[in-house]
């Protein structure tokens, strides 16, 4: 039987041992390659240290003489119920656009806590953009316990610390585990040091995360991406991002709202009689009218919203405040368009979720927003829960990436 592939993103304060934990998982399940080992033990000669499992995901030289991760890294492992691709998120907080790039891809997140130091302002900051993307498989893993005598009151007092803070964001940890992922401890095999603990070891939790709805399962999503004239045809583009597409089916393309049939489906040159979620087709439409990079097929019946005025949840990343009045560009899947905010009705601290101000005139940078944003036209959207590759958009200025965030289930107008 086929393995789920589950993305999975680890995020935390720098320092708190993510990198460690994930080279320290992928050795203990026996999926690093013993020449990839051997290139670790090399590096860290070189830097006079001793074999540092970090160094498998910071590949970076920047990186190793820096002890932060910069970017997002992807690696794959396995257990025996499932296959994962594990995102390494970087930790300090000049590096939050990349963790806010890479959390967003994932469907279950491991955060990362030292327990000498406990919760730190980016363990709030990530805990609150893991909330924020609609992810509710966590899994928290006390880090360093072998600094701290592998002590259960310290353990005690750092989970009643994360989870009172998780559930102000109605976020319930699947489990909160106290590791060494320096010593190996409580990753694949239970330690004698830690016989208080009577919770799963990390590998163990990993299997107890709950598989995401298929995207084939829901109404269908199309999203245009580009128009290729091709023999004096006109070949739609794009990836189907939820449901399926099928030859001869009737479809509406929003957001101008006219009703066609699909003539014919392309795959790398070969006619098909239909396309599922997360394939890249081409299709050929009987009438296409003015469809454009940007528009949505969907079918009849359970619909997204199509709005030029939209209440979204914002994670403001510039430097320059963000104000009404901004003129930015918004981009939601394969749609681009100009935008700017027509109410900014709450200001919240990222780190502490103090609520700063309401009806606020601006939000500062590694600030949160909840705002009407208006649109230059009307564009398509879905709750990020439902279908997140439509709930899930970017701001930029010029060619500046200086927010992100999801559209809000309680909205202005559908």
């Amino acid at each position: 039987m086929k393995k789920h592939v589950i993305k999975l993103v680890f995020v935390g304060h720098v320092d708190h041992g993510k990198s460690t934990l994930i080279g320290r998982t992928l050795f203990e399940t026996h999926s690093l390659p013993e020449e990839k080992y051997a290139e670790i033990k090399k590096v860290s000669a070189d830097l006079g240290k001793d074999a540092e499992l970090a160094y498998l995901t910071d590949y970076l030289q920047e990186e190793r003489e820096r002890n932060i991760t910069i970017d997002t890294t992807q690696i794959y492992f396995k257990t025996r119920k499932n296959d994962y691709v594990i995102i390494d998120a970087p930790g300090h907080v000049q590096f939050i656009k990349n963790m806010l790039s890479g959390a967003s891809q994932a469907e279950a997140a491991v955060l990362i806590v030292d327990a000498h130091e406990g919760v730190r302002e980016q363990t709030r900051r990530h805990a609150y953009l893991i909330n924020l993307l609609g992810i509710r498989n966590l899994i928290v893993a006390v880090n360093k316990m072998d600094l701290l005598d592998y002590s259960s009151d310290r353990f005690h007092l750092i989970e009643d610390e994360v989870i009172g803070f998780l559930n102000q964001l109605s976020l319930q940890p699947i489990h909160v585990i106290p590791i060494s992922a320096r010593l190996g401890k409580n990753i694949t095999e239970r330690s004698a040091e830690m016989g208080w603990y009577n919770g799963p070891v990390f590998s163990d939790a990993l299997d107890h995360i709950k598989q995401k709805e298929q995207s084939d399962r829901k109404p269908l999503r199309f999203p245009v991406q580009d128009i290729l004239s091709i023999q004096e045809r006109e070949i739609i583009v794009g990836r189907v991002e939820a449901g399926d597409i099928q030859r001869k089916q009737k479809v509406t393309v929003l957001p101008d709202r006219y009703e066609t049939s699909v003539r014919e489906i392309l795959r790398y040159g070969e006619r098909r009689k239909r396309a599922r979620a997360g394939e890249s087709i081409g299709i050929v439409l009987e009438h296409h009218n003015a469809i454009h990079r940007g528009s949505v097929l969907i079918v009849q019946g359970d619909e997204p919203i199509t709005a030029d005025e939209i209440r979204v949840i914002l994670f403001w990343m510039s430097d320059e405040p963000l104000s009404i009045g901004s003129d930015l560009s918004l981009q939601c899947s394969t749609q681009e368009v100009s935008c700017g905010p027509l109410k900014i009705e709450q200001r919240i601290d990222s780190s502490s979720l103090k609520l700063l101000e309401k009806d606020a005139r601006n939000i500062q940078r590694n600030e949160v927003g909840q705002i009407i944003l208006k649109l230059q036209r009307p564009a398509v959207f879905e709750a990020f829960s439902k279908i997140p590759e439509l709930g899930r958009f970017v701001l930029r200025k010029g060619d500046t990436v200086t927010g992100a965030g999801i559209v809000s289930t309680q909205n202005t107008q559908s």
